[in-house]
């Protein structure tokens, strides 16, 4: 299975002690070189900068096409992470998995036929596979300490399928 990240689900699922997750339910990520300067190049370092730079899960590569990635931006306002992720998702015909939360490019994602997961879906997949015990107290960190958005009506959707709902 091919898997390609963007950024975020990478920080976030570090800020909470959790990107351990990513290399248990797909053992294998793949970043493009703008995910990786987003978590290399950065001072103060983000949430899971480090790890990044040591994990043996992970792999960077780089994008041969640019015109996508040029197009992602200038025409979707796409960041350069988002835009090569995806760039790279159709460079190496990943009809697996892209891992991005972000509206605009979820949506051009779905736009360009590729399959989808965010942040929540990762939960929930783990919490399938018994890596995680509860999704709430995960959902409810990442609001409370990254001022992650999600909507009440998603949030109570997420307990019902893990659940966890009262």
């Amino acid at each position: 299975m091919i898997v390609i990240s963007d950024t975020s689900a990478i920080t976030n699922l570090a800020a909470i002690q959790h990107l351990h997750l990513l290399s248990q339910l797909y053992k294998q990520v793949i970043i493009p070189e703008a995910v990786y300067r987003e978590l290399a190049d950065i001072d103060p370092p983000v949430p899971g900068t480090l790890e990044i730079q040591a994990a043996c899960w992970v792999s960077v590569k780089q994008i041969t096409n640019r015109n996508v990635v040029e197009r992602l931006q200038e025409q979707v306002s796409l960041d350069p992470g988002e835009s090569e992720a995806l760039a790279l998702a159709l460079e190496l015909n990943a009809d697996d998995l892209l891992l991005i939360d972000e509206r605009r490019g979820r949506a051009e994602a779905n736009r360009l036929g590729l399959r989808i997961t965010g942040l929540l879906g990762i939960l929930v997949e783990a919490k399938r596979k018994n890596l995680v015990a509860a999704v709430k107290p995960l959902m409810d960190a990442l609001i409370a300490t990254l001022e992650f958005r999600v909507s009440s009506a998603l949030y109570q959707q997420i307990l019902e399928i893990v659940n966890e709902a009262r």
